[in-house]
């Protein structure tokens, strides 16, 4: 594991172990969802290849919550909340879309077709929440309310992928298109089996449930920009393949539970 990760481990618990002093109170929690990964493999803005390219994805959360031991109000502490999260995600990926089945079903189809990958990302990283329609303690004690937020975050993350296909050795012609054997951004070609670190933004809205005294569910839609084309292992060049100009994104939704704690 890379010290990427361990440093900002240390940093959340450190910013934790300080909040905890100052009488602050926490809240730890749990999700778990689908996530689909938007990357090279299949056709963008295609509702099959959003839908095939999708996996699983489980995490443990943890909230300062500034509002609950604080006797002096003001709109910071009312609306928001600072949220660290370790998660881990894995998805299939394979080639969908026009060029796949596009007849005759020519070799070229057959390539794309029989192309595959699996990517396992570990994420570790930080977000603020903002709650803009309901004051905290408002939510804190009325049972069955809903308070919708938002929140804008980053995440360092360790990736492994696998690329193969079906057809045999991958950096054959006769296996995998032109457009995969080119090199590409240090690369021998445009794919890669390989694992690194990779920082990302996120952002996300969702809704808290207040379910008891003591907990919430939650559920949020969450959105994950990389710094990196290689999440997926496909990386064409893009000096050459100018359609290939975004790099890999993911998109989670979760379901959790939250326990507060302090209260």
């Amino acid at each position: 594991m890379s010290k990427h990760l361990f440093i900002t481990l240390f940093a959340l618990l450190g910013i934790s172990t300080a909040v905890s002093a100052q009488g602050l109170a926490q809240e730890i929690g749990i999700y778990a969802g689908p996530v689909t990964l938007q990357s090279d493999f299949g056709e963008r803005h295609n509702f099959e290849t959003n839908a095939g390219n999708s996996g699983f994805g489980i995490g443990i959360m943890h909230f300062i919550n500034f509002s609950a031991n604080n006797n002096r109000e003001s709109y910071f502490t009312e609306h928001f909340k600072v949220r660290s999260d370790l998660n881990f995600s894995r998805t299939t990926l394979k080639h969908f879309g026009e060029w796949v089945e596009r007849k005759p079903d020519g070799l070229f189809a057959q390539q794309l077709k029989n192309m595959h990958a699996n990517s396992s990302i570990l994420g570790l990283g930080a977000q603020i929440e903002f709650s803009p329609f309901m004051k905290i303690h408002d939510f804190e004690n009325t049972i069955g309310s809903f308070s919708p937020y938002g929140s804008l975050g980053f995440q360092v993350s360790y990736y492994s992928t696998k690329v193969g296909s079906r057809l045999g050795d991958i950096t054959l012609p006769s296996v995998t298109p032109g457009k995969y054997l080119t090199p590409s951004d240090g690369r021998a070609h445009g794919f890669s089996t390989e694992s690194g670190v990779v920082l990302s933004a996120t952002a996300a809205v969702g809704v808290h449930y207040k379910l008891t005294t003591m907990s919430d569910l939650m559920f949020e839609t969450r959105f994950q920009m990389y710094n990196s084309d290689w999440i997926d292992g496909l990386n064409p060049n893009k000096d050459i393949y100018k359609e290939n100009k975004s790099n890999d994104w993911q998109v989670w939704f979760n379901f959790g539970y939250i326990y507060y704690l302090e209260f």
